[in-house]
């Protein structure tokens, strides 16, 4: 049998679930206000730069006259600074509050246990831990980025059952398309929970992509490309995006890119670590590597991924085949079978464990 605390720590986990789609760069956090065993205000925070959980939950709350003998579960720890919202710890002791209870602990340096200290400090009872591994798992991508300051990173691509990305390109041979209408909406979505979606030169050359959520009702993510040579048309269309800009990595000098994208200038040998840590410099919390065999392999090889997605489609391109997908040396976390598709997921993050 579940304690109280866990019951309604549970209902605030279902309530943060509600942000995916635009909470980040913010994490998703959710707030439940209970008086004599009893809901009496309730929310999330829906959108990076609106009200927060807390905020939410106590604008809820009809009788304001109970706060101060109620209890507040929040998901994660309320923030103690001044951002783009007042701190949550101090609405909670301006609305006198006697108890906390917080799921897990802010990793982020501006919190990262000063809320925790400011309301004991004020005298409010807090209890911490309360379903800490569903609550962190809950933002694994908030929590990795601002551990080990660098983007949560998901690697995807599709393939063939015989294990080919790519077939020749001869204008005799139709393209091979490994993604069903219902993976490629599923694909849409998956950028949609991404802060940013990063390809290499070679995937822009090939196929000019938008990068966009056009299957998927969310916010698109931020694109980023990798373009070391500089040798990208200035004519593609992912950089002529307006909101957000997209950042173009590269080492060369060039006047021709739209002004639109946001040009960043890296070594020739950048590693992926570097590239990763500017990345979390400009705000990204979360990132989807789209791009080819090179640019996945690397990142693979670096170590420094969370989870990689892989289709395999029921096609084989035999003789056709001209690139082999990367290769992953583990076996998958568990798979889905999406039609006639199999989709394969692989963790590198021990937060992700079941």
């Amino acid at each position: 049998m579940i304690s109280n605390d866990e019951k309604y720590m549970k209902r605030a986990l279902q309530l943060a679930r509600n942000g995916e789609f635009y909470a980040s760069p913010n994490p998703m956090v959710g707030a439940v206000i209970v008086h004599n065993d009893t809901i009496i205000g309730e929310g999330y925070h829906r959108r990076c730069g609106e009200g927060h959980a807390e905020v939410n939950a106590v604008a809820s709350a009809s009788n304001h006259e109970l706060l101060p003998h109620s209890t507040i579960y929040v998901t994660l720890e309320p923030c103690s600074h001044y951002g783009k919202t007042p701190p949550c710890a101090q609405l909670i002791i301006d609305k006198g509050m006697k108890r906390v209870v917080i799921g897990c602990l802010d990793p982020f340096e501006k919190v990262s246990g000063n809320g925790v200290k400011m309301l004991r400090d004020a005298g409010i009872e807090v209890t911490t831990g309360i379903l800490e591994k569903e609550c962190r798992q809950l933002n694994a991508k908030f929590m990795t980025a601002h551990a080990l300051k660098r983007p949560f990173v998901t690697l995807k691509w599709a393939q063939s059952a015989d294990g080919y990305i790519d077939h020749h390109r001869d204008a005799d041979i139709r393209p091979a398309l490994f993604s069903t209408p219902l993976t490629s909406v599923l694909t849409h979505q998956l950028r949609s929970v991404h802060d940013a979606i990063m390809v290499g030169s070679g995937t822009i050359i090939a196929d000019n992509p938008h990068l966009g959520c056009r299957l998927w009702h969310g916010r698109s993510p931020r694109r980023v490309i990798i373009d070391r040579r500089g040798i990208i048309p200035a004519t593609s269309q992912a950089l002529s995006i307006k909101s957000p800009s997209t950042l173009y990595l590269t080492n060369t000098q060039r006047r021709d890119i739209p002004t639109e994208a946001t040009t960043i200038h890296v070594g020739e040998d950048c590693s992926i670590s570097q590239i990763l840590s500017i990345l979390y410099q400009q705000g990204i919390t979360s990132l989807l590597v789209e791009g080819g065999r090179n640019l996945l392999q690397s990142f693979i090889n670096s170590g420094l991924w969370d989870v990689a997605r892989i289709e395999s489609s029921s096609t084989k391109l035999v003789e056709n085949g001209s690139c082999k997908a990367p290769i992953l040396n583990t076996p998958p976390s568990h798979s889905q079978k999406i039609g006639e598709n199999n989709l394969y997921f692989y963790f590198n993050n021990e937060l992700l464990q079941v």
